[in-house]
């Protein structure tokens, strides 16, 4: 086991937006976080990657907690809808990352050709398109050297070729040993590239596991579930441990 997440809880007030959320994250895997808008998905990143400070809970690596200089250097938190350095070419942006975390510069062409970058990296990162500038910051947080990349809603902007286009190449980094955990609301497109899946609702765990594994819960919570939850739909296995 890579790293283990137990009981993190992160409070507004009297709004609980995590409560004790507890997981693992397991090396080389594509790991989905599922869930609605609101529940909690992007509260849970920003805890896991230092940009929120949890109330409660902890996030161990085989058995030792992690402080966060620690969790810095393992996980690399990448956010959904910004746009770095707006007026500075992506050409600089990637070289930029590379030199400043020390990332893997032999595998920059690579990550330019998988991510069809070339002709936009003369461009201004403010003038590119959403979906141009989802597979700019892809390709960032790519080429971070952290084993984890925390991706905040890859797919968001992207049509479906090149939806498919992304998940193959998060897939083929994925068997090259980097852990990826994907923030995903569509639950078709988590199916297709996931390994296994967090379920999140109302900012509590309610599931994790392959496929296989939530049918199988959700089928022994309730008779009147287990038709639909063991034909394997992603969808209705959600609906049913929701």
């Amino acid at each position: 086991m890579l790293l283990h997440v137990s009981n993190l809880t992160k409070r507004y007030g009297h709004l609980a937006a995590l409560s004790e959320v507890s997981f693992s994250i397991r090396p080389g895997e594509v790991l989905g976080l599922i869930g609605p808008n609101g529940s909690g998905k992007t509260t849970l990143f920003e805890c896991l990657g230092g940009v929120l400070p949890a109330d409660a809970g902890s996030v161990s690596e085989n058995g030792r907690a992690l402080g966060a200089g620690e969790r810095k250097a393992r996980v690399f938190y990448l956010p959904d809808a910004i746009a770095p350095w707006p007026t500075q070419p992506l050409r600089w942006a990637l070289d930029f990352v590379l030199g400043f975390f020390d990332g893997p510069l032999a595998k920059r062409d690579d990550v330019v050709r998988q991510l069809d970058l070339d002709p936009l990296l003369d461009s201004a990162i403010g003038t590119l398109s959403k979906g141009q500038r989802k597979r700019a910051l892809l390709a960032i947080g790519l080429l971070t050297p952290q084993p984890i990349l925390l991706a905040d809603e890859p797919f968001d902007g992207l049509d479906l070729r090149q939806t498919r286009e992304v998940a193959e190449t998060l897939r083929s980094h994925a068997g090259a040993g980097r852990t990826m955990f994907l923030s995903i609301h569509q639950i078709n497109d988590a199916a297709r590239v996931c390994d296994r899946f967090v379920l999140l609702s109302g900012g509590r765990v309610c599931g994790e596991g392959t496929i296989d594994e939530l049918s199988r819960r959700a089928a022994a919570l309730d008779s009147r579930e287990a038709g639909r939850a063991e034909r394997g739909s992603l969808e209705e296995v959600f609906l049913a441990l929701t």
